[in-house]
C-alpha cells in the first residue's frame, strides 16, 4: 500500500472536465489525518501508522483515547485506523496526511460500512423467486422447504434465511481519482462509493 487517507461521504454530483464531458463523482471530505502512532518492526514487528480522522470534543472521549492522542501531541479524535504503508518510517507522529495526497488520475479503492436495510426475506435478501400463486397454494415469498427428511434432519448452516440486510464492510476497487482540493479538504472520487451521507470511508491506493 503505498498511500492512504480517512475520510466522511459527503454525497454525489457532478463535474465537468475541461472538453466539456460530464461526469458523476463522490465527494469525499478527506483528512486532515494525524499520525498517531508508528509501529515498526523492533516494537511491534511490522510496520505501519495508525491515523486519526474528525476532531472531537473531549467530552465526548473517554480517558484512554484522550490520552493516547495527547501523547502524539495532536487533538482527540473520533475515528482511528491503522494503514500499513509502504514508506510507513517516514511518517512522524504528529504529522498531517492532507487530501493532496493522492492526485488527479490515481486509482483508489474505497472501503466504507454499507447502507443497512432492517430485517428482510429471501426474496430481496438472496434473490431468491417467489413461490407460485397456484392451486390454493399462500406461500407466496416464504422461505420455503428448510432441509432434508430424516437424515440429516436439520437445516444446514450454510442455508439463506431471512435476516440483516446490509450494514457490512464492503470496498469498491480501481476507482478514479477527478480531484482533489487540499485546502477544503475534499477529494472527488468517479462513481459511486458504500455508505449514506456521512459515512467513515478509507481510501488506499488500489490494489489490482
Amino acid at each position: 500500500m503505498k498511500k492512504a487517507i480517512l475520510g466522511k461521504k459527503i454525497g454525489m454530483t457532478q463535474y465537468f472536465r475541461t472538453d466539456g464531458t460530464m461526469i458523476p463523482v463522490t465527494v469525499i471530505e478527506a483528512g486532515p489525518c494525524p499520525v498517531i502512532q508508528k509501529k515498526t518492526v523492533a516494537n511491534d514487528g511490522y510496520e505501519a501508522v495508525q491515523v486519526g480522522f474528525c476532531e472531537v470534543r473531549e467530552s465526548l472521549s473517554n480517558k484512554p483515547i484522550k490520552g493516547h492522542c495527547a501523547k502524539a501531541g495532536v487533538k482527540t479524535m473520533r475515528y482511528f485506523k491503522e494503514f500499513k504503508l509502504d514508506d510507513a518510517a517516514s511518517y512522524e507522529v504528529g504529522q498531517l496526511i492532507k487530501a493532496d495526497v493522492f492526485a488527479e488520475g490515481d486509482k483508489v479503492d474505497v472501503t466504507g460500512k454499507s447502507k443497512g436495510k432492517g430485517f428482510e426475506g429471501n426474496i430481496k435478501r438472496w434473490n431468491q423467486a417467489r413461490g407460485r400463486k397456484t392451486h390454493g397454494s399462500h406461500s407466496y415469498r416464504v422461505a420455503g422447504s428448510m432441509g432434508a427428511c430424516t437424515y440429516p434432519g436439520e437445516v444446514f448452516k450454510t442455508k439463506r434465511l431471512p435476516g440483516h440486510m446490509g450494514s457490512e464492510t464492503v470496498t469498491v476497487q480501481n476507482l478514479e481519482v477527478v480531484k482533489t482540493d487540499a485546502e477544503r479538504n475534499l477529494i472527488l472520487v468517479k462513481g459511486a462509493i458504500p455508505g449514506a451521507k456521512g459515512t467513515l470511508v478509507a481510501l488506499k491506493s488500489t490494489v489490482k
